[in-house]
């Protein structure tokens, strides 16, 4: 089954120019005058035994004035690495060039759905490349990870397709190791988190999906960064570029909602040593509840539909599942309260005025009138047109050809 890797790099201004308020939100964005983490990534592929794939670098910047900078800096990396496996860089100007050919043959509707900005949008790029190439199976790794296990390739395709039960398995998530060598988040426990303790919650449902046996299992979530999913699921399921971030068990959510379910591979393992989070221990939450009120009001709209599956918040415990209930509220109101009365004990009113503001974002939220799950079959649809567009052999090597990407 031919194979793609691909690998999101996300790029910033120089570090003395630091972040406009116009320019995109990323975790942590490599500065243009930093080393970054991608060339460790590539240089940690030698060790893979299985090179029968294909790479490729998406490069993400995140603001349009250093675009071309970008690019330039990723072909003196990708150069300077040489990594083991054919690779292509991916970026602004190839995709200007499919924008140009859906316009020349009249598709400009579907030019929105492949965008290089946002989480969501690189994700579905991560799969969309991969079409183009007339390969069967992504996989989906991040540039802040390193490979240390010799047979992750063989792993990773030895279940993707095949019938387990009676569901074939079509979307394969691994799972990190961090810095202390197991894969369990160690953060302190604060007060304010006893109404929002979300690392206790995903440290639970480790314990219940990954140490626990048999080795493929269902699972509520999965990481976007260690993710491998067949075509015939890429190609039907978009990730949703509605929700800011948590996108990779957004769409694990549509997945299922479609008849999809997403395995866990508790062998599949990568080490992940990201730089720090610099941004406040409010806006972190404050992006956790946007994405989890989205992610609730979506399985609320759910309506009854010929060959789609109702999902349940119960259905994806203990995480996410313990945000997506009744109880949201609740959780949000009073762990903003808490964490407002620390920032006020620290003499941070502003930053306390941000905790109510996460209060009155998500009862706006929790009350808005957009119907999610609606919008959600309405970009399936175009999704899926997207991808029969580029399933025509002609036109996948015609544009293949005006960008210099290989397809054999």
């Amino acid at each position: 089954m031919k194979t793609t890797m691909v690998i999101p790099s996300y790029w910033g201004r120089k570090k003395e120019e630091g972040w406009k308020n116009t320019d995109s939100v990323y975790d942590h964005p490599t500065p243009l005058d930093e080393e970054g983490t991608l060339r460790r990534a590539l240089e940690s592929l030698t060790i893979l035994e299985n090179k029968n794939f294909e790479l490729v670098i998406l490069g993400v910047a995140t603001a349009e004035d250093i675009q071309a900078e970008v690019e330039e800096r990723l072909e003196v990396i990708i150069k300077e690495t040489n990594p083991a496996v054919p690779t292509h860089l991916f970026s602004y100007t190839r995709l200007k060039h499919i924008h140009a050919h859906l316009a020349q043959n009249g598709r400009d509707d579907l030019i929105p759905l492949l965008q290089l900005d946002g989480y969501s949008n690189v994700r579905n790029l991560c799969v969309f490349v991969p079409h183009l190439l007339d390969s069967e199976i992504s996989v989906l790794i991040d540039d802040d990870e390193i490979f240390e296990d010799r047979q992750f390739m063989d792993k990773a395709r030895e279940h993707i397709g095949r019938t387990l039960g009676n569901d074939r398995v079509l979307a394969v998530a691994g799972y990190y190791i961090n810095p202390d060598e197991d894969y369990f988040l160690h953060k302190e426990f604060l007060h304010w988190m006893t109404y929002w303790d979300k690392f206790d919650c995903m440290n639970r449902a480790f314990t219940k999906i990954i140490a626990q046996e048999p080795r493929l299992k269902v699972t509520p979530f999965a990481f976007g960064g260690n993710l491998v999913i067949h075509r015939d699921l890429f190609t039907l399921i978009p990730f949703d570029p509605s929700i800011p971030r948590g996108e990779d068990i957004d769409f694990l959510i549509n997945a299922r909602m479609f008849g999809f379910k997403t395995y866990l591979d508790n062998t599949l393992s990568i080490k992940h040593d990201a730089p720090p989070k610099t941004y406040p221990v409010w806006r972190r939450v404050r992006e956790d509840i946007l994405r989890f009120v989205f992610e609730k009001n979506k399985l609320d709209a759910q309506e009854d539909i010929q060959d789609m599956v109702r999902v349940s918040a119960d259905d994806l415990d203990p995480y996410p599942g313990e945000f997506l209930k009744e109880d949201l509220k609740e959780k949000v109101f009073w762990s903003n309260q808490m964490l407002a009365i620390d920032y006020l004990s620290q003499g941070e009113d502003k930053a306390a005025l941000e905790c109510l503001e996460n209060i009155a974002l998500a009862h706006k939220s929790l009350n808005s009138k957009t119907n999610s799950f609606q919008d959600l079959l309405s970009l399936q649809n175009k999704w899926k047109d997207l991808m029969e567009y580029f399933s025509s052999d002609r036109a996948a090597r015609e544009i293949c050809s005006q960008i210099h990407l290989p397809r054999e």
